[in-house]
């Protein structure tokens, strides 16, 4: 079908044949020539050629590494890394702070880009870049806190002295999904690259432009090349060669593939961080504010087509004010607007592939067919673009469904009736997962009592999924089959590292000394215990 783009774009990005007969591929091929530079391949390597979710056009054409370019890749971020570890953090740091502020210029053909790979709305992609300048400005002014030598305890007051001491693990690789080409290409790689670690980075194929430019920006900011690669390809070659050779492995994508990652990195002992998939509920308790909630669910179910790992699938509503909350919430999804364009007004804007589109629809029949109500939605629109859904509530999902518990990553969410907010609790826990939760109250107190019930790893109160994701001192990730470690915060930045213990002891020796038999040094040891203990030392 034809091309439906907008003004703002971004100068010399869109080709179009409009304006430009010979046009082939919707995103100018001599910008695509300069990002592809980037990437480490042969000279005369395969290319592949994506297409843009929101009409189905040629997008780029770039060239593919194989198993060994990403040796290469990993043997040049590793000579890189023994300079750049050495680097001041003060320079670090200056680098960080440009790049925030060469995102926050640079956004129109950063949104374009987002967009054109991902098939969101310009609003949704904006999210994308908040998210990368906030991570940015965070590690650029906190990292050396993060990682400064720490005093601790020693065994024994003056004369033990201990330091914690944090050092990089060497190279990081990366392998990020195509939900978020421009937020998870990137802001796992930034603490890693504060922390002193050099980068190997495997974006999906669909997400390769986006992470590309990105990966350029940081290097305008002054970032030397050789510290962050990358490399394009499958999962099962040249993915898997990055999570085979790296010290440390960052993955975000399915619980599936998860779990494979683990067991690839478990027999070489190297350290691993996953976050995965997840079904996520939102509770309307029976005294929220029903305005706020419709308007926060809407975000929260429907933000990016549902193809955010954060996002609600499940909504819980307290049984007094369900029939109100479910009128006005289907009211409101069946107001949103759908469409390809590249400017800001759109509510909703497609999936990002056929395979996507094929798991909304197979749970939404499969839903049907056994008994499930559609409320609103329900259907493909191919009028719109190839991989377009509506907008889909569900009511009288059942656990013979498979929507009731697989992870859809689509724009269908389904309706639940509680009693309370016990009840609530039990049905937002009955789940493998254990990502994000959203709880709306207008006693706040009382959201965070639910919140700490529920088993995951972030809780919005009165928010869906923005608040928690945002606030980027924090930690995010996920419990039970949602994930192993976190991003953001303290955690976010140390588990790129190797902490280190170095103590000296000054004086006496932790042993029998000054005449003492080993008898006597007993008695001298459990007496000190003892005090130790009653003058409250830790």
């Amino acid at each position: 079908m034809g091309r439906t783009y907008a003004a703002p774009m971004a100068p010399d990005l869109i080709a179009d044949p409009e304006t430009d007969p010979t046009a082939t591929y919707a995103v100018d091929p001599a910008l695509v020539r300069r990002l592809a530079r980037r990437v480490v391949a042969a000279p005369r390597a395969e290319h592949h050629v994506s297409h843009t979710p929101m009409t189905g056009a040629p997008l780029a054409s770039l060239p593919l590494s194989t198993r060994e370019d990403v040796a290469v890749a990993v043997d040049a971020a590793r000579a890189a890394q023994r300079a750049w570890s050495r680097t001041p953090m003060e320079v670090r740091e200056r680098i960080m702070l440009r790049f925030h502020d060469l995102v926050l210029d640079r956004q129109v053909e950063l949104l374009d880009v987002v967009q054109l790979e991902s098939g969101k709305t310009r609003g949704q992609a904006f999210e994308e870049v908040a998210d990368v300048a906030l991570v940015a400005r965070h590690y650029g002014r906190s990292a050396a806190a993060y990682l400064r030598p720490w005093r601790r305890a020693g065994l024994f007051p003056v004369l033990t002295q201990t330091t914690e001491h944090h050092h990089p693990r060497g190279v990081v690789g990366i392998v990020s999904p195509w939900n978020y080409p421009l937020s998870l290409a990137i802001t796992d790689a930034i603490p890693a690259i504060m922390a002193g670690n050099a980068v190997v980075l495997r974006p999906d194929l669909q997400a390769s432009l986006t992470a590309l430019r990105v990966v350029q920006l940081l290097t305008e900011a002054g970032l030397p090349e050789s510290v962050l690669q990358v490399v394009l390809g499958d999962g099962a070659n040249v993915g898997q060669a990055v999570v085979d050779l790296a010290d440390y492995v960052c993955f975000t994508g399915s619980t599936a593939t998860g779990r494979s990652v683990a067991v690839s990195v478990a027999g070489r002992l190297a350290g691993y961080s996953l976050e995965l998939g997840g079904k996520n509920a939102m509770y309307v308790a029976d005294d929220a504010d029903l305005d706020k909630a419709v308007a926060g669910a809407v975000r929260a179910c429907f933000s990016s087509a549902g193809q955010l790992c954060i996002s609600v699938e499940r909504l819980i509503v307290h049984d007094s004010i369900a029939d109100e909350f479910t009128t006005r919430f289907v009211e409101a999804v069946g107001a949103m607007t759908l469409g390809p364009a590249l400017e800001f007004g759109t509510d909703m804007g497609s999936l990002v592939s056929q395979a996507q589109l094929d798991r909304v629809t197979a749970h939404v029949d499969d839903a049907r067919a056994k008994g499930a109500r559609v409320l609103t939605g329900g259907r493909a629109r191919p009028d719109l673009g190839p991989f377009f859904h509506e907008p889909t509530v569900l009511t009288g999902v059942t656990a013979a469904m498979d929507v009731r518990d697989d992870e859809t990553f689509g724009p269908v969410v389904s309706i639940y009736r509680v009693h309370s907010d016990d009840e609530a609790i039990r049905l937002a826990n009955d789940t493998d997962y254990g990502l994000n939760a959203s709880v709306w109250t207008r006693d706040v107190a009382r959201g965070r009592r639910i919140g700490t019930a529920i088993a995951v790893g972030t809780v919005n109160v009165n928010e869906g999924y923005a608040a928690a994701w945002g606030s980027v001192a924090a930690p995010m990730g996920g419990m039970k089959q949602s994930g192993v470690g976190r991003r953001h915060g303290a955690e976010g930045i140390l588990k790129y590292t190797e902490s280190q213990n170095v103590t000296a002891q000054y004086l006496l020796p932790i042993a029998p000394s000054l005449g003492l038999s080993e008898e006597g040094y007993a008695r001298v040891m459990t007496a000190a215990l003892r005090t130790l203990k009653a003058v409250g030392r830790r």
